[in-house]
């Protein structure tokens, strides 16, 4: 799908206002996967499974069974080598071989995001099961497209959340515990990005979105530290649905009021160099808040941010978030890799051009050095 092709994020007919807010179904619990046989027939008798080699694997212990009880024909499917379009070609091709019904997401945010996107393309239904809680891709009605390589291209809004999305506790928990650090930070940027894109907006719904980023910090900053040390503890459940579900409401509710900002700008940026390739998207976008607030300090003086900033890099300490560039493992980037970065960043595309001022590359590279001074 080429950027001239892609959905815009509302559609207005008149006064009429289309909101993709939350999934048609949501199952959650403790082994509830092995469970919802019923529930995933429901949607058809020949799914195709989305997801990446390893995860594929690991879900057929659960889908399998489902399978022989409720009469499936299941195909899986890897999305490699990334949420692409070509990847997306040959899925593409995959559906039409096996006649499948319905579209199956298993994974984390790429795997699903694929999925998502596939199931759209080809006008069927699509339900979620992630196997970590490092996005709240599971729940919302948005697809990333990257490069074969790796590197972010565009997203695509898509017309409905996903049919039915499946939270397995148990599943979760197998995952490590990284991805679950990285959905905190993926997650918590969103009351640091809709606050400020939401500007002055009086919307019901927008200010409704906005409190409910609010919301998530706090849990998130309240109950994170505690929560990772002890998985399948109800403190880490309610982080998981955190991480999972409520960092989607925020977006469903405010729609493009409630858009990402410089975090994701930067993380965007950031996934065009091999070397923070390993990073999961949220420990990225970890770094991009603190970026965003050393910005708002330095071009607007704003204290409010300061203090923010130093309360954040407190978190992330104690939850091994990333707060330099070091600590994404860019020890050795260049002045010409990082005034490249700085650029893709500030490109006329960016969502960082949402803040309530104009940023240049040499600013934003003089935040990106200094975030924990």
């Amino acid at each position: 799908m080429k950027k001239s092709q892609q959905i815009q994020p509302i559609v207005k007919v008149n006064d009429i206002l289309s909101l993709q807010v939350a999934p048609a179904n949501i199952i959650k619990g403790e082994n509830c996967l092995i469970k919802s046989g019923k529930f995933i027939a429901h949607f058809g008798k020949n799914p195709l499974i989305v997801g990446g080699e390893k995860t594929l694997k690991l879900i057929e212990n659960y889908l399998n069974p489902i399978s022989e009880e409720f009469n499936l024909s299941l195909s899986y499917h890897s999305y490699n080598p990334d949420c692409s379009e070509v990847s997306l070609k040959q899925l593409q091709k995959a559906v039409k071989s096996h006649q499948a019904d319905v579209i199956i997401g298993v994974g984390g945010g790429k795997a699903l995001d694929t999925a998502k996107l596939l199931a759209y393309n080809c006008h069927l239904p699509v339900i979620t099961i992630p196997t970590s809680g490092a996005t709240c891709a599971a729940w919302t009605a948005l697809s990333n497209i990257y490069s074969e390589s790796g590197a972010f291209q565009y997203d695509v809004t898509l017309k409905n959340c996903p049919n039915l999305l499946i939270l397995d506790y148990n599943l979760i928990a197998t995952a490590p515990v990284n991805t679950l650090i990285a959905g905190i930070g993926d997650a918590i940027a969103k009351w640091y990005e809709a606050s400020i894109s939401s500007g002055e907006s009086s919307s019901t719904l927008t200010i409704a979105a906005v409190q409910q980023a609010r919301v998530l910090r706090d849990i998130l900053l309240q109950k994170s530290e505690s929560a990772l040390k002890n998985p399948l503890r109800e403190e880490w459940k309610e982080v998981v649905d955190a991480t999972v579900l409520l960092a989607g409401v925020s977006g469903g509710l405010g729609g493009v009021n409630c858009r990402t900002v410089a975090a994701h700008a930067i993380h965007n940026a950031l996934t065009h160099f091999p070397e923070a390739h390993h990073q999961l998207h949220g420990a990225k976008v970890a770094y991009g808040i603190l970026v965003q607030l050393r910005l708002e300090e330095m071009i607007v003086n704003n204290q409010l941010a300061t203090a923010a900033r130093q309360q954040l890099i407190k978190f992330y300490h104690n939850i091994a978030l990333p707060c330099t560039l070091e600590d994404l493992g860019l020890h050795n980037i260049t002045l010409a890799q990082l005034r490249y970065c700085a650029e893709l960043t500030c490109q006329p595309s960016s969502d960082i051009h949402r803040l309530p001022f104009n940023v240049t590359p040499e600013q934003l590279i003089a935040a990106m050095v200094s975030t924990t001074a």
